[in-house]
């Protein structure tokens, strides 16, 4: 794994927002094609059983947690676990997550987290650097299925959704990055034969007589794709009236607890030693090296981390509540940039890796996306 410098192509504003990405200078400079990452085959292939192998772990776990009913580590209210547990017994499929990775291309690759019900970056990942790559290095590959994974996966959505009814995509008015990778799965599910519809989150009305949610023509959401937590979804005024309504939720309520900090320490207790995973613990007994998380935070809020030698602190709205104790995995160095790692699943098989850099150990939403390529 290496870092090189590339020059920029000419207009690549221009090219991102001809394929819908244009949220790429959000924060004043997103996209950055400065630089790209190079990967072996060999590295590639890695990643990929990595992404798959945990992935498969992650599930086990959530069986667990239902079958032995183990909620007390999420600090969730009883709606919130009756939910999970239907949804989980009902099967209720599972379109998309990333995890993300301390990895510099030698060694294991270690898991930070798992970005399991709301991941952005999806259209960067998917698309704009599969347009860069063909740009600038047409001969070269890249770790990058997403597309495919997911026009495969609205496919065979499609048959079980009611025509009349189709899916409707919903994110929060005035987030360009929510609203433009909704727009992007939208548009995949439309590509893929899926009747479609976008809504606002916060135009979702309740039908008292009719038990159910609807939009804002008055017709029934049975089926929705959400760019929403469910945390927040489970604490909304009307979140009383889930159950009852039937909706089907993409990402269903029992990726809340893969997106959960909590599951880190869950997934030690029972794969302890596992190569992929980092020693984690609800009290902090990790020695003098190790990151704090809040059970539920975003967009790298609330974080501290503490080398051994100095501390990094992050602020934002995740203070108060329960935190989980992670041993510290310094993230790979390249010229004063730290990269994190973010392998995708889709459809529940590997699919892709995005690149998130920054000048700190901490990765958030200013951070920079920067593609890579196989050679």
């Amino acid at each position: 794994m290496q870092r090189r410098a590339f020059t920029p192509r000419p207009h690549w504003q221009q090219r991102c927002e001809e394929i819908g990405f244009h949220f790429h200078s959000v924060g004043g400079e997103y996209w950055d094609e400065s630089a790209a990452y190079h990967f072996s085959l060999a590295q590639a292939e890695h990643l990929e059983e990595v992404i798959q192998e945990l992935h498969q772990r992650c599930l086990d776990t959530v069986d667990w947690i239902v079958a032995n009913d183990y909620f007390e580590p999420f600090a969730l209210s009883p709606l919130a676990t009756d939910l999970i547990r239907a949804s989980w017994q009902r099967g209720d499929r599972s379109l998309y997550g990333r995890f993300d990775f301390s990895w510099g291309g030698n060694g294991e690759p270690k898991l930070l987290e798992y970005n399991a019900d709301t991941p952005t970056g999806l259209i960067e990942t998917s698309v704009a650097q599969w347009f860069w790559l063909k740009d600038m290095l047409p001969h070269a590959d890249q770790f990058n299925s997403v597309h495919e994974k997911l026009l495969a996966g609205w496919k065979s959505w499609a048959s079980s959704l009611q025509p009349q009814a189709g899916l409707h995509f919903c994110a929060m008015e005035g987030n360009d990055e929510d609203i433009g990778n909704t727009l992007y799965l939208m548009d995949v599910a439309h590509q893929a034969g899926v009747p479609v519809k976008f809504l606002p989150i916060e135009a979702i009305g309740y039908d008292r007589e009719r038990r159910c949610f609807v939009d804002q023509a008055g017709d029934a959401i049975q089926d929705c794709f959400k760019l929403y937590p469910w945390e927040w979804l489970c604490q909304d005024e009307f979140a009383e009236f889930l159950p009852a309504s039937n909706i089907r939720f993409i990402e269903p309520a029992w990726k809340l607890l893969l997106s959960s900090k909590a599951i880190l320490p869950l997934l030690w207790q029972r794969y302890p030693d596992h190569p992929n995973l980092l020693p984690a613990s609800f009290s902090p007994d990790l020695g003098n090296a190790y990151v704090r998380k809040p059970l539920y935070s975003r967009e790298g809020e609330n974080i501290s981390v503490y080398d051994g030698i100095r501390a990094l602190e992050t602020d934002g709205h995740y203070g108060e509540g329960r935190y989980i104790y992670q041993a510290f995995a310094p993230l790979p160095r390249f010229d004063d940039r730290y990269a994190v790692l973010g392998g995708w699943v889709i459809n529940g098989e590997a699919a892709g890796l995005g690149i998130r850099e920054d000048a700190t150990l901490i990765t958030r939403n200013t951070s920079r996306f920067v593609p890579h390529y196989i050679d």
